[in-house]
């Protein structure tokens, strides 16, 4: 049942009778009907990929607003962007940084092999991608923290060369605070484009942007969209969505809190998602009308307002057990468990990119400085995706190697299975070797004969 006019958000109780469907509408977050992309999207990747950096030139000053001469931030803009940052704010850049590392360093995976007898020697070898490329938005704000999470995965497990693209302002520069962040976390080239264009140059390399194996990093719709479409050529992370936050509470929690939480989701973009989830009927007009005083002195009003009207919603349900599986089929990309006991609640969780426990872990804890990654699976995809992590820069390659005498006991069982599978050369391939084997072996035989 939809809340009265006065109030911001929508509101659906659980058993209305036409929950089921109000509550798929809530869980579809597909944006295609909002803004379909796709054609424009493969026209700028085939420009890109045809006329190189005069194309994407041109699209840099169409849609980033920007006239270029050159497309790569020199090492003398670095700097010169790196000195204009405030102490202060350099030694946060600083601080997170140094905290997401921490956090990326503790669990690296590592190349492993196994030998057995008979002559079987297998494993893996783990190695860094050799070029990768970072994907931080701008436009509607800036993201000094993005460069952070994007690019200190790949740089902890030594990528070779880290490639980031970020939209120019007007005036063909870089914002400093994201030049220093790029500098702290290990960024190698920075480039100045966004959008799709950044996206097909990453993909298919120009003149002055390299081709690279791998692009990361969350973005508009056009961004998402180019990913989708580029890759086959390229690894992506994930197709990322807008963000959205699923807050689940009890009577524990209070009413301001809660709206500053959907409130800080909400800004960021008129298609993100901030959706409360509570079985505690009182809170809800509390925190309707926190939303309505706090959107007042907010410097982002107009974004968050529309997104909270049109996208967000609060669902009332019959009890705590029935929020806790409601935020489950929800999917959320970040779950905030503002309840009494949320470390209980935290362990049955399994659908969720990270999960903020208790009352004072907001999420913009997890946006800049606790260390776990920010950039995280959207649109329902935490039930298959996980979070970015340097296992996202990292391939791994399997080997084998069979002995004579491991092929003699194992290949009777392969030549089996092939021909299960009608693919009789498969295990002609291993009959041929089996054949040397014996021939062999029965030479050794006749040889040792000979000798007595």
């Amino acid at each position: 049942m939809a809340a009265k006019a006065t109030k911001l958000m929508r509101v659906f109780k659980s058993d209305d009778a036409k929950f089921e469907d109000d509550w798929k509408s809530v869980c579809d977050r597909r944006v295609d009907s909002v803004l379909d992309v796709e054609e424009d999207v493969a026209k700028i990747i085939a420009a890109v990929r045809k006329g190189g950096d005069e194309a994407l030139r041109g699209f840099v000053k169409k849609f980033d607003g920007a006239a270029l001469d050159k497309l790569e931030v020199t090492p003398e803009e670095w700097d010169e962007g790196c000195d204009q940052v405030d102490s202060a704010d350099r030694a946060a850049i600083g601080k997170a940084a140094m905290r997401v590392r921490e956090f990326h360093r503790k669990r690296i995976p590592s190349s492993w092999e196994m030998r057995e007898e008979g002559g079987g020697y297998m494993g893996q070898r783990v190695r860094p991608l050799a070029r990768v490329g970072l994907y931080v938005p701008g436009g509607k704000a800036l993201y000094p923290s993005s460069v952070v999470m994007n690019a200190i995965p790949a740089s902890v497990v030594e990528v070779p060369e880290i490639c980031m693209v970020t939209p120019p302002r007007e005036d063909g520069t870089i914002t400093p605070e994201v030049l220093m962040a790029a500098k702290v976390a290990g960024v190698h080239r920075v480039f100045k484009m966004g959008g799709a264009h950044a996206v097909a140059a990453l993909a298919y390399g120009t003149e002055s942007v390299p081709r690279v194996d791998k692009i990361t990093g969350p973005g508009s719709v056009w961004v998402a969209t180019a990913k989708k479409q580029v890759f086959g050529q390229v690894g992506i992370d994930s197709e990322a969505g807008p963000t959205e936050v699923c807050i689940v509470a009890d009577k524990s929690a209070t009413p301001a809190w809660l709206a500053a939480d959907l409130i800080s989701q909400a800004e960021h973009d008129e298609l993100a998602q901030a959706v409360l989830i509570t079985h505690v009927k009182g809170l809800i007009t509390r925190v309707q009308d926190q939303l309505t005083r706090q959107l007042k002195d907010l410097d982002r009003a107009t974004i968050a307002k529309k997104s909270i009207k049109a996208r967000g919603a609060i669902i009332q349900t019959k009890s705590l057990e029935e929020s806790i599986r409601l935020s489950e089929e929800y999917a959320s990309e970040h779950l905030v468990l503002a309840v009494e006991d949320p470390e209980k609640i935290a362990k049955e969780i399994q659908n969720a990119g990270a999960i903020f426990l208790g009352h004072y872990t907001p999420v913009a804890v997890g946006d800049y400085i606790a260390g776990p990654n920010h950039v995280l699976p959207t649109g329902g995809t935490a039930r298959f995706f996980s979070p970015l992590s340097v296992e996202d820069f990292l391939k791994r390659t399997s080997f084998m190697k069979f002995e004579p005498p491991k092929l003699r006991e194992l290949g009777a069982d392969i030549v089996r299975l092939a021909n299960v599978e009608g693919l009789t050369g498969h295990g002609a391939s291993v009959e041929l070797r089996l054949a040397k084997i014996r021939r062999a072996r029965r030479e050794r035989e006749a040889a040792r004969d000979l000798e007595l």
